[in-house]
């Protein structure tokens, strides 16, 4: 009897073969609508006999699907003998892309594991629930082959697999698959900032549940490590590691300076700003960082000159500013936003960093 399963499963793999050998290589480069075939099982694991005598065909790709009962095929016709709960699929499509950048965007419930050829692009394999899954990754042109695994345990089942260009350029580790992604955790939602500095300008929110790949490390704050994400195809920003759980290898990512910050900015015409309290003059936009060896603290009504700012809700966050000090030296730092009294030139002058 095992021997006749085996032989029926090794038919039914000879099929699919066939089926997708047929089919022409896919150019996809903005679009995840590639023709897959796929095989099932009665179980979440991908064990056990295949179900389906032929492979059941997706020629507008694998998207937008949802299973409340048992799955279906491409036209929306039942997938005979698949349960509706507990069950596994292996979906496979040959591709050609042209060299470049792409981002893989996977929603599933519950796991999914996706390989282009024998690299895996995203590993969330079992019960997860509904999840946003994403993974940037560099090909070097020519044709695929995309597998994505899925299984259901239990409730309704979602699958939408989609990929696009991408300007994104993740850590390269021989296989295009990024070095380490992070997840938000503890916070409903964690500020991207245009630093790694708690002052940094907000640029996007991070979101549970979303995998984003980690590209650079800086540990410039002191207290926490910071990390760089591709939060989508056109953004980056940093975000505190406080709050991120991470799978893959940090040790491997580069250091990278914020360099945004240690620049000394010349605006067009003069912005001046009268501090409102005695104020600490900081290195960087950050209550975390050290002060400024020379001038660790401004005086109430100290005069300076604001070069750069942090935005933040609207608002200006963070000067940076130039302080003449009476003994003829000039001294560039930090200081909030809040307390400083601004004339001269509009304040929209001044570069948002």
């Amino acid at each position: 009897m095992r021997i006749q399963l085996r032989l029926a499963a090794l038919v039914l793999v000879l099929l699919l073969v066939g089926a997708l050998a047929s089919l022409p290589a896919v150019d996809a480069q903005t679009t995840g609508t590639a023709v897959f075939a796929g095989i099932f099982y009665n179980t979440a694991d991908l064990s056990g006999p295949v179900i389906n005598t032929s492979p059941v065909l997706y020629p507008n790709g694998l998207r937008n699907l949802v299973w409340a009962n048992s799955p279906t095929d491409g036209s929306g016709n039942q997938v005979v003998g698949v349960a509706a709960d507990n069950w596994s699929a292996r979906f496979t499509a040959t591709v050609t892309f042209t060299a470049g950048f792409y981002e893989f965007i996977v929603d599933a419930d519950d796991g999914v594991r996706v390989f282009i050829d024998t690299n895996v692009v995203i590993d969330q394999f079992g019960s997860t629930g509904l999840k946003n899954h994403r993974a940037i990754v560099n090909l070097t042109g020519g044709t695929y082959t995309v597998v994505v695994e899925f299984n259901d345990t239990s409730g309704q089942a979602v699958l939408n697999v989609n990929w696009v260009v991408s300007t994104g350029t993740p850590q390269a580790t021989g296989t295009g698959v990024p070095i380490a992604v992070g997840s938000v955790v503890n916070v409903r939602g964690l500020a991207v900032r245009s630093g790694p500095f708690l002052g940094g300008s907000m640029v996007a929110v991070a979101r549970q549940n979303v995998e984003y790949p980690l590209l650079a490390r800086n540990t410039q704050e002191g207290l926490f490590t910071w990390y760089l994400i591709q939060y989508d195809t056109d953004t980056r920003g940093w975000v505190s590691g406080r709050y991120l759980t991470i799978t893959g290898d940090v040790n491997q990512l580069q250091t990278q300076s914020a360099t945004a910050f240690d620049t000394v900015y010349d605006p067009p015409g003069r912005v001046i700003g009268v501090t409102r309290s005695n104020m600490n003059f900081r290195v960087y936009p950050t209550q975390r960082s050290i002060r400024v060896a020379a001038v660790p603290q401004l005086e109430w009504g100290a005069e300076v000159e604001i070069l750069a700012r942090t935005v933040q809700g609207g608002r200006d966050f963070w000067y940076q500013v130039r302080y003449n000090k009476a003994d003829g030296t000039t001294h560039v730092g930090w200081i909030l936003a809040a307390y400083v009294g601004v004339s001269g030139d509009p304040i929209d002058t001044v570069p948002i960093i």
